[in-house]
Formats: C-alpha cells, structure tokens, sequence
C-alpha cells in the first residue's frame, strides 16, 4: 500500500500539548504529550542525563534496544551504553571495538543476549555478548560474493531471522544485502544502487518484520525517489513489494505486536499499524534550521520536539526509546499513556 506522507499529516494529532518553555534545564523540564488515540505519549525530561544534567554518551548516530530485563541500550560514536528503565546509566562498553555501532539488534539465543551491530565507518558487522561484551562474530564482504575488493564497505543495518541467519545491508556504499549463516558463512546477496523498484537509495535501515507469516524483511530506502519508502523482502532476497512511500528520510523501524515505529531524519517518529496505515507522528519538527540537524547543542534541545531521529525501539510495556542524531547525543524516554 503506498501511503503519501504530507496527505494524511492533516489528520493526525501530532502533539496533545504544546510545548514548555525551554529556559530551564531539560531534566527541569515538565512532560511534553504527543501522538493520538492509543498511540499518545508523555515525553520523560532528563532520562538518560548524568546527575549533573549534561549527556551521558557523547554524540549519537546509532540505534537502540532493550534486553528482557528492560535495560535499554544505546550506541553512541564511541560506544554502547546501557541503562535501567528509569534512565540511570549501569554500563557501558567503549572503545575501538565497540564505536561506531550505526545499528544494533538484541537476540535472544539460548538464554543469552547477544548484541548484533552494522559498524559503518569500521567497515564490519559484529555479534557479542550483550552483558560480557565478548565479541564472537565478525562479518564483512564474502570473498565468495565476487565482491570483495570491488566495493567500499560502509554497512548501516543488520538483522536475524529465526534460524540465525544474518542480514547486513551496505547501505552507505554499493547498496547490496549480504546474507550469512548463523556461524558468518555467506550464503547470497540482493540489490544494488539506484531508484528503480527493486533498487535502493540507501538500504538505510533493516529488521525483521514479524507482523506476518512467514517473517520479512522490512527495509528503509531512506533516499529512494520519491524520498521516504518501506519495502519488503522475503528471507531469500526477493523483492515482495513497497509498503508506503512519501515518509521523508526513514531511518530505521521496530517492531512490537502489530506496530513498526518508523524514526524520520527530518525530526519526527512516525507509527504505523499492521495495514501500514500512519497511526501517529511523534515530535514533529517544524523548524527547518534543525529538522534533520546533527549540530543542535544540549542547551538548544526543545522538550517533546526531535531533531534528527535515527533510532527507536520499543519495551514490552509500549514504551518508546528514541535516539537523535546528535552532536551531544540525545536519547530520549516516551512514556506510554494507558
């Protein structure tokens, strides 16, 4: 179903509040209420933020998740960070090994976590252990593609399917999905450059989209023309079909139940149910000066307003976890109305 984006925008209710005045210090801030219907959040001012109120991570351009504890990760240029439901940092692991993480992915094997990461300026994907840290897997172009030494590997998303196949899509580079074994052993590869149908514009984002049977894969075209789609494929890289265009910049998408939740680089986070139809746009930016802006300091953050968003995941309560690409590193809380 193809959906364009700035036709039902006049529909939705995207804020239930406006907003505070921003001169105080943002974990002084009050909540911000935004969405619609079942789909209405409250924004949680200072989650995430050290004590002294300043950003815990350093600037962001990754992705988030949450363990089965309700811990929620986030990856920051220089690592992974991890914190408790409430916002208070417990962990992290930073470094070399761990910077760069465009897009993480949390998989339960066994009864262990493990962290799946598309590291795009370290050109590989990885798998460690999400509480030890232990890297057991690393991924980058399959001599037996055909492609290795042909293309520059500059990967922005990675996912599983249920038996442990690895998907990771070189998004910032020739556009190809590599597909590997649970153990790293290349088992094909779909796509190239370019706006045709079965193309992509930056294969910018990735998971598995488990809102049908069999699973999917829902991938975000973030420049495709016209701008702004999702598409499916199936498990062995062929092309099902356009799930909706016009969306913007999309940059990645989480499922819970029957709803993807779709961050937008131009500053808003759309929701979409199991027909694709737009349920709520959330933190909606009107201000074209730092819609889609990396450099937007701490002290300009505007509660309950988004700049770049990047990143989101979900906690079992519908919660939402929001990551901005941020030159401070911005991760925010959306406390789900019931």
């Amino acid at each position: 179903m193809k959906i364009k984006f700035l036709l039902v925008m006049a529909l939705l209710c995207i804020a239930g509040t406006s907003i505070p005045a921003q001169d105080s210090p943002v974990s002084k801030r009050e909540p911000v209420r935004m969405g619609c219907g079942m789909m209405t959040f409250d924004t949680v001012p200072g989650w995430g933020l050290r004590p002294d109120g300043k950003s815990a991570i350093g600037p962001t351009h990754g992705g988030v998740v949450v363990d089965k504890e309700g811990n929620v990760y986030t990856s920051a240029n220089q690592g992974l960070f991890v914190f408790t439901s409430d916002g208070k940092l417990i962990k992290s692991h930073v470094g070399e090994k761990y910077s760069n993480m465009h897009d993480i992915e949390i998989r339960d094997e066994n009864g262990t976590e493990f962290i799946y990461a598309a590291r795009n300026a370290n050109a590989e994907g990885i798998k460690f252990n999400a509480k030890t840290g232990e890297i057991v897997l690393k991924l980058g172009v399959p001599e037996e593609s055909g492609l290795a030494g042909k293309i520059r590997f500059n990967p922005t998303a990675i996912t599983v399917s249920p038996n442990g196949d690895i998907f990771l899509s070189n998004g910032y580079a020739s556009n190809h999905i590599f597909k590997y074994d649970k153990s790293g052993k290349y088992i094909s590869h779909f796509g190239d450059k370019g706006n045709g149908l079965k193309q992509f514009n930056t294969a910018h984002g990735m998971t598995l989209d488990t809102r049908y049977d069999p699973p999917r894969l829902l991938i975000c075209d973030r420049n495709h023309q016209p701008k702004g789609r999702l598409v499916h494929y199936d498990l062995g890289g062929k092309f099902i079909g356009e799930v909706i265009t016009g969306l913007g910049m999309p940059t990645s998408v989480a499922i819970q139940g029957d709803f993807v939740s779709v961050p937008d680089l131009h500053g808003r986070v759309v929701i979409l149910d199991k027909s694709n139809t737009i349920m709520a746009v959330l933190g909606h930016n009107p201000d074209p000066k730092t819609r889609g802006s990396f450099n937007v300091p701490q002290d300009k953050w505007i509660e309950g307003v988004f700049n770049g968003t990047h990143g989101s995941y979900w906690d079992n309560d519908g919660n939402l976890y929001v990551q901005d690409w941020n030159v401070s590193g911005r991760i925010m809380k959306l406390a789900r109305v019931k």
